[in-house]
């Protein structure tokens, strides 16, 4: 497969959002910081799903296909869930979607007719080094949007900062 700019974009966004959904999921507070990263997180959960469908080998839709359309579901529940203020729904809706990423990443990394393995295979550099600039992509992100404490102060008692 030709890695066309659908394809380096799809892939992109998949990795954006592997690295940034524990990074929330994770996080002990839910707050500015958890909410502008679940925005970006979704934005690419639904460009990686909706890209996937112009993704096709062999003039086929796969299994990944029905867990993109699925995962388009999953994660509008979590955001009409968190609309709604059912912590509990949009935590399990947002869990799942990222459990449903994780499960197609893997199969996409570890598949050897998969263009992921084919690029490590013959020029892993720039496999590693998309890697490596995503992830630094992903570290501005957290610093850009994370809170701030006052220079010289220091967290108060029992706070989770």
């Amino acid at each position: 497969m030709d890695w066309t700019p659908l394809l380096v974009t799809h892939v992109l966004a998949a990795l954006y959002a592997l690295l940034v959904g524990p990074i929330n999921i994770l996080r002990r507070r839910r707050d500015r910081t958890h909410h502008l990263l679940g925005y970006t997180w979704a934005a690419s959960m639904y460009y990686v799903c909706v890209s996937s469908f112009w993704i096709v080998s062999d003039g086929h839709f796969s299994w990944l296909h029905g867990l993109s359309a699925l995962t388009i579901v999953t994660v509008s529940l979590g955001i009409l869930a968190a609309v709604r203020r059912d912590i509990r729904a949009h935590a399990l809706n947002m869990a799942g979607s990222y459990l449903g990423l994780l499960i197609a990443f893997l199969f996409a990394a570890t598949v050897p007719s998969r263009s992921i393995p084919a690029l490590l295979g013959s020029d892993p550099g720039t496999a590693w080094g998309t890697a490596a600039l995503v992830a630094a992509a992903v570290a501005a992100v957290y610093l850009t949007v994370r809170p701030r404490r006052p220079a010289g102060s220091r967290p108060r008692a029992g706070s989770h900062a």
